[in-house]
């Protein structure tokens, strides 16, 4: 309704100096909008915007722009931080006070390409367990969402001259899985499940990078787990090179996701629900939050 009557005025010159929109207030609130536009200056939909109260910094509302590029909101007085932000350009970020009763004309706000990060060096990068973590989501047959992570692994990156010429390799220790329940992680551990006694590793061998535009890589490998291999693809996300830590040396980061199906490992849920054994459902969300050091000698990347 707020936006049929913003682009009813809109439409009458109502965007001019001093204008507002014409959107019903609550009784002592506010409003703003903003029309986000692409760096060729057209109407961007599906642009996120994130609200967050100044003070608390804690998120009062968030949405997505109109397929005209508007974004309409409805606050109490105050002041609150904005940020929008679509794929492949840069985030903007700007302070909106309300004032109650009123309520301006959109701002335009216009989106800048993204920059482009720098490319890890060429050479073998290790991953630092500190600063690294592989977790996993999967769903409690009927109930809420598991949430656990592996404690022990290790892993590295051959970074080539040419980045989609790269290798990455990761060895997990299946027996170090945790989800914060003893009996379930025993569970977890054993035949019916990891059956970590005869299949003690969990492997990920890149076979290669395949770029997708701005930060965005899909890299295609072969997943060994329970005696099982298969193809899989992790959508991830470079997040740039820096100077870092204590040590101060060279890192790289990424965050890289997939869904894995149990059953294309033999881990079969079917089988456990008909015994009465409700752990985990069909479905795993993995996630892999990579932080790697570059080594500038030859170092082997395990696990060979």
């Amino acid at each position: 309704m707020a936006l049929r009557l913003l682009r009813r005025r809109l439409s009458r010159g109502g965007s001019g100096a001093g204008a507002s929109m014409s959107v019903p207030l609550p009784p002592d609130a506010g409003a703003f909008g903003y029309q986000v536009v692409d760096p060729m200056g057209q109407p961007m939909g599906g642009a996120e915007v994130t609200v967050s109260a100044v003070e608390s910094h804690r998120v009062v509302t968030r949405g997505t722009t109109d397929p005209n590029g508007y974004f309409i909101a409805t606050l109490p007085p105050g002041s609150y931080s904005v940020m929008t932000a679509a794929e492949g350009l840069s985030p903007a970020r700007e302070t909106v006070d309300i004032t109650a009763g009123v309520a301006p004309a959109p701002t335009r706000v216009s989106l800048a390409p993204a920059r482009q990060l720098e490319l890890p060096t060429a050479g073998t990068w290790l991953f630092d367990p500190p600063h690294t973590a592989i977790r996993f989501i999967a769903k409690h047959v009927g109930m809420a969402h598991v949430h656990g992570r592996f404690t022990r692994f290790q892993g590295g990156i051959r970074v080539a001259p040419e980045m989609t010429d790269s290798q990455v390799s990761v060895r997990i220790e299946a027996a170090s899985i945790n989800t914060g329940n003893n009996t379930r992680d025993n569970h977890l551990r054993s035949a019916d499940f990891l059956d970590v006694e005869r299949y003690p590793h969990i492997d990920f061998t890149s076979t290669r990078f395949a770029y997708r535009g701005g930060s965005n890589w899909t890299l295609h490998g072969t997943l060994t787990m329970h005696g099982t291999s298969r193809s899989v693809g992790l959508d991830t996300t470079y997040l740039g090179m820096v100077n870092g830590g204590y040590d101060q040396e060279l890192r790289c980061a990424a965050l890289a996701k997939a869904e894995l199906h149990r059953e294309d490992y033999t881990l079969n849920w079917r089988s456990m629900l008909a015994r009465g054994i409700a752990v985990v459902g069909p479905t795993i969300q993995l996630e892999m939050d990579v932080q790697a050091m570059y080594r500038t000698h030859d170092t082997p990347t395990p696990p060979e």
